[in-house]
């Protein structure tokens, strides 16, 4: 049995598309004890995993010289926003090898894209309006 059998998971329409390499800011719910908050976690999503569960990302940075890590569920329901700050150019699936490299050599080179498209990639939370159209010197009077 799946967990998909025992619940059903719904993932979250908001999240943008995240790969290998992009800088994500994860803003989170924190709850403690009776107070909520939303604490940002921001870092380099070394792994994403699309599971019939819904799937997870991890995202890796490093505090003070320690590499930190933390693994997302995307359905998540503490999830409240996910902004990727850039996109970056790799070429491997999987980034483990980031876990083994320090400061400098940790960079990761960002991905171009031509002008517009950038924009094409991170939804947004709502639909563009079409502009009103303008009233003709006849409507006018």
């Amino acid at each position: 049995m799946s967990a998909t059998q025992l619940a059903e998971i719904k993932p979250k329409s908001k999240l943008p598309t995240i790969s290998p390499g992009d800088t994500v800011r994860v803003n989170l719910k924190v709850v403690e004890g009776d107070k909520e908050r939303i604490q940002p976690y921001q870092g380099v999503v070394i792994r994403v995993r699309n599971g019939d569960a819904g799937g997870t990302f991890t995202v890796r940075r490093v505090a003070y010289g320690v590499g930190i890590e933390r693994t997302f569920p995307m359905a998540s329901p503490l999830i409240e926003k996910v902004q990727v700050i850039r996109h970056g150019k790799v070429r491997r699936a999987k980034l483990y090898y980031l876990r083994g490299l320090s400061a400098k050599k940790a960079r990761i080179k960002e991905r171009r894209y031509p002008r517009g498209m950038a924009e094409e990639l991170t939804p947004t939370a709502e639909p563009e309006q079409p502009p009103e159209p303008t009233p003709s010197p006849e409507q006018m009077k």
